[in-house]
């Protein structure tokens, strides 16, 4: 197994004040010729909004982008017709392809919300823009890793046009739990949503990150109660 470890304060900032944000990945301002990416894994940021205020009008291509509120609802809208609010306990995607345009505000004019945005480089360019939202609580189940994205349609959660697999879970203090690569070629990269976990001796807490690569599985062990994002992507394109 082999790991980089990036610790929570290692991570970009930007305070524009109605935003707050950190970037795990150069972003935007933050540039950190080491943290370019993980593989096909190009964007983490973890935004924090104020209420009434968010990210008006623009415009993205040939990215998946994925967004996940972890408190309060997000308002989406978009070039080819979608609009709505995404509450937590949901995750949306959008194949941005040959062109989208689309806006992302808080839902409430009073209440913060938080939420990742997470982008992936597809492995197919130029595809028609798509958009897809999914509620998680039906597919979550406690103390396991539970997927919420893949390549296929047809699976559980949503879809990208990637090799790439998501899974969350949420677990209790003193467990322990495997995670399986659906493909040994890919890398890991573990997010603690919340908690503090123990991989391979490494102790990560809230917001901490992990690069995994070269296994076929590892095993976490949580120390306190914890949420965790695990992101399986390529690692070569």
């Amino acid at each position: 197994m082999k790991t980089i470890y990036h610790a929570a304060d290692s991570r970009g900032d930007a305070n524009h004040g109605w935003l707050k944000s950190r970037h795990t990945f150069s972003f935007a301002n933050y540039h950190n010729p080491e943290r370019m990416g993980f593989g096909a894994l190009r964007v983490i940021n973890d935004d924090f909004v104020i209420g009434g205020q968010g990210f008006g009008n623009h415009s993205h291509r040939n990215m998946e982008i994925i967004s996940i509120p972890l408190s309060g609802k997000l308002a989406h809208g978009d070039s080819i017709g979608n609009e709505g609010i995404i509450e937590t306990g949901e995750i949306q995607v959008m194949s941005a392809g040959t062109g989208i345009t689309h806006s992302e505000m808080n839902g409430d004019d009073a209440k913060a919300v938080r939420f990742l945005q997470i982008w992936v480089i597809p492995n197919k360019m130029n595809v028609a823009p798509r958009y897809q939202q999914v509620h998680m609580g039906d597919i979550m189940r406690p103390n396991e890793f539970s997927q919420v994205l893949s390549p296929n349609a047809d699976d559980a959660g949503v879809w990208i046009h990637q090799d790439a697999w998501f899974s969350m879970g949420g677990f209790d203090e003193g467990v322990s739990q495997t995670y399986q690569l659906n493909n040994p070629s890919n890398g890991v990269y573990v997010f603690v949503l919340s908690g503090k976990v123990v991989i391979n001796g490494q102790i990560l807490s809230t917001r901490d990150g992990l690069c995994i690569w070269d296994i076929q599985s590892f095993m976490m062990d949580t120390t306190v109660a914890s949420r965790v994002l695990v992101m399986e992507v390529p690692l070569f394109m």
